[in-house]
């Protein structure tokens, strides 16, 4: 059989009406707000009316190992595994983040999973969509360009033009515009500064979006941004330039989660989708809580490996939200194993137990910290590669149960929900006799905001301990000091290693994290550590996806994936 990439799968299958769909988990004609004919908009509103009193089903939490160039597939079979539970005659509804046209056009590529396991329209997911980021991008820059105009008119509220730290914000990977110089021109064209973008899915307006639970609260959330500080060092907020009821306007349709599905029709939210290596990496609490209200069961994912994704899930999400997951299923492959092993990307298909068992480490400390941080029953799911060996399989298998963790073979890429029914019997089973009583949060809300940073470091990412540079002790002080001590900490780390440092891979011994800047994301609500060189805007490979992506006459796109 000749081989289909993944818009040419998604491109062959027959879509439902996304009004069947809807049906299909009892919402109306008149509940739907329609984008074309497989896209919709659902009013959060249902959640204080028609669904007030109806019990939550069971949260699903898909994760990951930290991410190689190998490959993990965490949406894929986040998209299967729904597939596989609808298959095996479950009322369940899959969430997820909405892509960013950076990875899509960059390295990553697109976020709507692959193979047979994908949401669709997937050329519409992972490019404009339903328009949510743009409207994102607009109420983030809105904000930028009433700061600037109020310096220019005469700077009332006594803005330090040095310390502004809001920046504007663009939806791709464009480092050119990391650090920029405006306002030039002459007194008609502004007050020159140092300015600077950040990519949209980075803006803490898409944060306090993805965590607030109706339109007053983010119009509440929007106006506690703190923009920068007077001359005298006072904060200066959203809500001090009357910005956030125009910034609100601009967000009251982006506030509504979108409903498509899944190949074989199983019902999906794609709402919000901030960086997980930058911000909170999940998608909205609206759009999770509706798949709760509206399915039996509920799976989501959270982003990169659950050293940021599932930490920022639990202690940001869930901690703001007030639920917590039934079953966490921790993805990898054989293939990422032993790259983190120490092989190269060429030969990851030959036959290795020495590398794989040396990057094993890697997917047992983040076994380690679901069941035993957090308490929470965990499954392993194996995403199958056709070289994978038996003997390479064996290995994986034996080494988790050593650590009481079962572990399934997901082939959802080949099969698509077929492929994941093992894997969604053993999350059944671990639904079916699950204790949550004994979850706990990585650290607890009394805890200092450098404590909480050490508590990550050393026990989610087996660090010796924090290097927090002078600049960030004193913006901590700072931020403690306005009121905010008590707010969950988001980690901006690298994705690619359970340190600070994307070439130690496996489980890194010896180690510690450097924090050089901490900021507070008062609408969103927590504090921002910028560890290592993260970036807040990424740049372009030497060779872009982009350069693959093209459209014929007819509008067919290709090279998506």
């Amino acid at each position: 059989m000749a081989f289909k990439s993944d818009i040419e799968i998604a491109q062959a299958t027959t879509m439902a009406p996304i009004g069947q769909i809807a049906a299909s988990i009892g919402l109306t004609e008149d509940e739907l707000e329609y984008y074309g004919k497989y896209k919709a908009k659902v009013d959060y509103n249902l959640l204080k009316t028609k669904y007030k009193d109806t019990p939550n089903g069971k949260l699903i939490l898909v994760t990951a190992i930290n991410p190689t160039p190998a490959g993990e597939g965490k949406t894929t079979t986040t998209v299967g595994l729904g597939d596989a539970l609808h298959r095996l005659g479950k009322k369940v509804v899959i969430a997820l983040r909405e892509p960013s046209l950076g990875p899509v056009f960059g390295v990553k590529g697109g976020a709507a999973g692959g193979g047979y396991a994908q949401v669709v329209p997937m050329e519409d997911i992972n490019l404009h969509f339903t328009g949510d980021f743009h409207a994102i991008g607009a109420a983030n820059n809105l904000l930028a360009a009433m700061i600037d105009n109020h310096i220019y008119q005469g700077n009332a509220l006594q803005i330090d033009p040095r310390r502004i730290t809001w920046r504007r914000c663009v939806d791709m990977n464009d480092r050119q515009l990391r650090f920029i110089t405006d306002g030039l021109g002459g007194k008609a064209n502004g007050m020159p500064r140092e300015d600077g973008y950040d990519i949209t899915v980075a803006s803490e307006v898409m944060a306090a979006l993805c965590l607030s639970s109706d339109i007053l609260d983010l119009k509440a959330r929007l106006g506690r941004i703190i923009i920068g500080y007077t001359y005298s060092g006072q904060a200066v907020t959203a809500h001090d330039l009357k910005a956030e009821g125009a910034m609100t306007a601009l967000l009251k349709d982006a506030l509504k989660p979108n409903l498509v599905q899944t190949l074989e029709k199983t019902p999906a939210f794609i709402h919000g989708g901030p960086f997980a290596n930058i911000a909170h990496g999940c998608n909205s609490i609206t759009a999770t809580r509706m798949a709760l209200k509206l399915g039996d069961y509920a799976v989501t994912e959270a982003g990169f490996g659950a050293d940021l994704g599932a930490e920022k899930f639990l202690d940001i999400k869930c901690r703001m939200a007030g639920f917590v997951p039934s079953c966490v299923v921790i993805v990898a492959t054989v293939r990422a194993l032993k790259s983190h092993g120490g092989v190269d990307k060429a030969n990851l298909n030959e036959e290795n137990l020495e590398a794989l068992e040396k990057g094993l480490p890697n997917l047992l400390k983040h076994i380690e910290n679901v069941t035993k941080v957090w308490n929470l029953p965990a499954v392993v799911a194996i995403n199958a590669f056709p070289t994978d060996t038996q003997k390479e399989l064996e290995l994986v298998e034996q080494k988790c149960r050593e650590m009481g963790v079962h572990v399934a073979l997901s082939q959802v890429w080949a099969k698509g929900g077929e492929g994941g029914e093992e894997l969604a019997r053993e999350v059944l089973k671990l639904i079916d006799t699950a204790d949550l009583s004994h979850f706990q949060f990585t650290y607890p809300d009394e805890m200092g905001i450098a404590e909480k940073i050490e508590t990550i470091a050393k026990t989610i990412y087996g660090a010796d301990g924090v290097d927090i540079l002078p600049a960030a002790k004193k913006q901590i002080k700072q931020i403690e000091e306005m009121g905010f001590a008590h707010v969950p900490v988001c980690m901006a780390k690298t994705q690619y290693s359970l340190s600070d440092d994307q070439k130690k891979k496996g489980r890194p011994q010896g180690f510690k994290i450097t924090v050089r800047n901490v900021k507070i994301s008062a609408g969103a609500g927590f504090a921002v550590a910028l560890t290592g060189d993260i970036m807040t805007l990424p740049g372009l490979p030497k060779v872009p996806a982009a350069e693959h992506i093209d459209v014929d006459e007819a509008g067919k796109i290709s090279g998506l994936f």
